[in-house]
C-alpha cells in the first residue's frame, strides 16, 4: 500500500470512530462510512445490510441506491441462491458475482439490479463478537469485474468499522432495555412509565390511567414456586398488552401494571378499557402438570378530572386500586374524591395498629355465647380491642378498616391466637367447664397459605386441643377470592379437629348456595336479622327459615345481637338454642370472663348433646 492510501484510510477510520464515540445512531455512522468508501473507490455502489435475528435483510445505508431498490429487498430472507449480500450472510464468507446477468444467485432479483446498471456485486459478512452474521457490506461495480488490490483494503477497514460500530449500538440497545424496558415481561418499566405519563400530560389529550395487580400471586409463589410465579406475570403481562391498540401496558414491579388508554374521554371509556383488561388475563394457564386461574384487579383515573399531574393522577388511581382490592377482587373502581380521604383514614389506622402490636396493646376480649333457654354459657367468641394510650379500650369498629391490609390482620391474628391459647390453657387448668372458643380470621390470613401451620403449632405450644377452637369465617372471606383458596385452608383445619362457623350469615349473596359448597358446621344469625325480629314479619320468617334449613342440614345455630327478651324468646320459639348478644352480656377482659365462667358455665352434668354449641 502506498502511503497516499494508507493516509485515506487512516482518515476514514479516524472519522468513524469519532462518529461512534459522540454517540451518533448507526444509520448516520453506516451512511457516512458508505459516502467516504464511494469517495475511496470511484465507479462503485456502496451498500450496508443488517441481518436480524430471523434471518432476514434489512437497508441500514446505501446512499447512492435509489430508495425503491432499498425498499425492494428490505425483508429478503438470506439463502443459498438471495443474491450476492443474502447468499454471503447464508454462507457467512464473502461472496463475488462477477455477472449479475448469468449468475444463478441473482435469478430472483436480476431484474432489480440491472435497469439500475449494476454489473457485478462482491458481498462480506459483518460478525458481532460471538461470530453471528449481523450485518453485510457490499461494493457494486458498473462493469462485470471483481476487486482490485485498492478495493480490498477498503472493505476490510470497512468491515471492521461496521463490526465497530453496530456491536456499539447493540450494547447501547441493551443498556436502553435494561434502563427502559422490565427484563421479565419486555415491558416498559417504572421509568419508562414515568416517561411516557409526562408525554401524555403534554399534549393536553384525554387519556386514562389503569392500575392493576395480579390476584394471589404470593400464595402461588409461596404454594407452587417463583416459576410459577413468573410464568404467571410474563403471561398477564402478554395478554393486557395484545387486548387492544388503544392500550399501553407497563409493568411496575412485583405484580403491579400501568396502562396508559389513549383517546378515553370519559368514565364509560375508562370501564370498558379496564373491561376488555380482566377479560383478556382470564384462561387458564398450564404450567406442566398445575393450573394457574389468573384474575386481576384494577383501579383508574382520568387525566383532568382524576388528576392533572403525573403525581396526583398516579396516586388516584393507586387509591381506586386498593379499593378495588378491598371491595371488589377481580374487578374494576374508579376513583372518586371521597376514597382519598378513606384511604389517608386507614393509612394512619394501620399505623395506630401497627404501633399498638408493637406495644403489646391489642387485646383480646370474649363475649359469652349461651344456651337461650337456661342462660348457661356454652362458649365464646374472642374479639379484638385495643387499648389506647389513654387507658380506653377500643372496639374493632374503631380500627376495623386496618384490618384491610393483609400485614396488619395476618400480624394481629398470631398475636390474638397466642393470647387465646393461653387464656384456654388458664381455663383449663382452672377446671372451668366450657366448650369452644370462636377465632375470627380474615382475607389475609389465608392469603399466606400457612394458617393451618400457625393454629396447630399455637395451640400445641400450649398444650390445648384443637377441639376447644372453632374458626369463624364470615361470607365475604369466603367468596372474596376467584378460586377455592380458602374452601381448601378450611376443609383442612377441619379435619385437624376444628369446627367452622360462618359469620355474619344472611349478610351476603346467594347465601344458601353456599351452604351447599362451603365446609361449614355453625351458621351465625347476623344481627341484622335478629334485631327486627317481632317488629318486622319478614324478618321473622327469613330468620325461621334458615333455623329450619339448619336444622335439616344438621348443622348448629347461633343467633348474634340478641338484645332484648322479645327477641331471645321468639329466636326459642323458632327453634334456635344458642345465642349472644348484650342481653347477656358485653365482650370483657380475660379476668371478667374467668368470674362470669365460675358463675355461669354451662355444668359438667348437663345433657352433652345440648350442650354442644358446635
Amino acid at each position: 500500500m502506498i502511503p497516499g492510501d494508507t493516509g485515506l484510510l487512516l482518515r476514514l477510520q479516524t472519522e468513524v470512530l469519532e462518529a461512534v464515540a459522540c454517540g451518533e445512531p448507526l444509520v448516520a455512522v453506516a451512511d457516512l462510512l458508505c459516502r467516504r468508501a464511494e469517495e475511496l473507490a470511484p465507479g462503485i455502489v456502496c451498500s450496508i445490510l443488517t441481518v436480524d435475528s430471523q434471518g432476514l435483510l434489512h437497508p441500514l445505508a446505501a446512499p447512492s441506491l435509489p430508495l425503491a431498490y432499498s425498499s425492494a429487498i428490505d425483508g429478503v430472507p438470506m439463502g443459498p441462491q438471495a443474491g450476492s449480500c443474502g447468499t454471503a450472510a447464508f454462507r457467512n464468507e464473502p461472496v463475488i458475482v462477477t455477472d449479475i446477468g448469468r449468475d444463478p444467485l441473482w435469478d430472483d432479483y436480476r431484474a432489480l439490479a440491472e435497469p439500475l446498471g449494476l454489473r457485478a456485486c462482491w458481498s462480506s459478512p459483518i460478525r458481532d463478537r460471538d461470530g453471528r452474521v449481523v450485518a453485510t457490506f457490499a461494493f457494486y461495480y458498473r462493469t462485470r469485474r471483481g476487486p482490485n488490490d485498492m478495493e480490498r483494503r477498503i472493505v476490510q477497514t470497512c468491515l471492521h468499522l461496521c463490526a465497530i460500530a453496530i456491536d456499539h449500538e447493540q450494547v447501547r440497545q441493551r443498556n436502553h432495555r435494561l434502563a427502559y424496558f422490565d427484563t421479565l415481561t419486555g415491558l416498559p418499566n417504572r421509568g419508562h412509565f414515568n416517561e411516557m405519563l409526562g408525554r401524555s400530560i403534554g399534549m393536553d389529550e384525554p387519556f386514562g390511567l389503569l392500575l392493576a395487580d395480579i390476584d394471589h400471586l404470593k400464595l402461588i409463589n409461596d404454594t407452587l414456586g417463583h416459576v410459577f410465579g413468573d410464568m404467571l406475570i410474563r403471561t398477564v403481562a402478554e395478554r393486557i398488552a395484545d387486548c387492544h391498540p388503544s392500550l399501553t401496558a407497563c409493568r411496575l414491579g412485583g405484580d403491579e401494571f400501568a396502562v396508559l388508554v389513549a383517546d378515553c374521554h370519559d368514565d364509560a371509556a375508562l370501564q370498558d378499557a379496564a373491561t376488555r383488561m380482566i377479560a383478556a388475563v382470564r384462561g387458564l394457564i398450564q404450567v406442566g402438570d398445575q393450573t394457574i386461574d389468573p384474575h386481576i384487579t384494577i383501579g383508574g383515573a382520568l387525566f383532568g378530572p382524576d388528576g392533572t399531574d403525573g403525581a396526583s393522577l398516579s396516586q388516584n388511581a393507586d387509591f381506586a386500586l386498593y379499593h378495588a382490592k378491598e371491595t371488589r377482587r377481580g374487578g374494576y373502581v374508579r376513583f372518586v374524591p371521597g376514597l382519598r380521604t378513606t384511604m389517608l383514614e386507614r393509612a394512619n389506622m394501620v399505623r395506630s395498629v401497627d404501633q399498638a402490636m408493637t406495644e403489646k396493646r391489642m387485646v383480646a376480649h370474649y363475649q359469652p355465647i349461651v344456651r337461650l333457654d337456661t342462660a348457661e354459657i356454652v362458649g365464646l367468641e374472642a374479639l379484638a380491642r385495643m387499648r389506647m394510650l389513654d387507658g380506653r379500650i377500643a372496639a374493632a369498629g374503631e380500627f376495623h378498616a386496618a384490618m384491610a391490609d393483609p400485614r396488619i390482620a395476618w400480624q394481629l391474628t398470631g398475636q390474638m391466637l397466642t393470647q387465646i391459647a393461653s387464656d384456654i390453657r388458664h381455663w383449663l387448668d382452672l377446671g372451668i367447664a366450657f366448650q369452644h372458643v370462636g377465632v375470627n380470621v380474615t382475607t389475609g390470613d389465608f392469603q399466606r397459605g400457612d394458617l393451618e401451620t400457625r393454629i396447630v403449632e399455637t395451640f400445641e405450644r400450649a398444650g390445648v386441643p384443637l377441639e376447644h377452637i372453632v374458626l369463624e369465617v364470615n361470607e365475604s372471606v369466603y367468596v372474596g377470592g376467584n378460586d377455592q383458596m380458602v374452601p381448601r385452608a378450611v376443609s383442612a383445619l377441619r379435619q385437624r379437629g376444628l369446627l367452622v362457623a360462618l359469620d355474619d350469615f344472611g349478610t351476603g349473596f346467594a347465601s344458601l348456595t353456599h351452604l351447599l359448597s362451603f365446609p361449614v358446621d355453625i351458621i351465625k344469625i347476623d344481627r341484622s336479622f335478629v334485631s327486627r325480629l317481632g317488629s318486622d314479619g319478614a324478618s321473622d320468617v327469613v330468620v325461621g327459615s334458615i333455623i329450619d334449613i339448619a336444622r335439616k342440614l344438621d348443622m348448629k345455630l347461633v343467633a348474634e345481637g340478641i338484645e332484648t327478651p322479645q327477641q331471645a324468646r321468639i329466636l326459642a320459639e323458632l327453634g334456635c338454642t344458642m345465642g349472644q348478644g348484650y342481653l347477656y352480656a358485653r365482650p370483657g377482659s380475660v379476668e371478667d370472663t374467668t368470674h362470669l365462667l365460675d358463675l355461669f358455665a354451662q355444668k359438667r352434668d348437663a345433657d352433652t348433646d345440648e350442650r354442644r354449641t358446635a
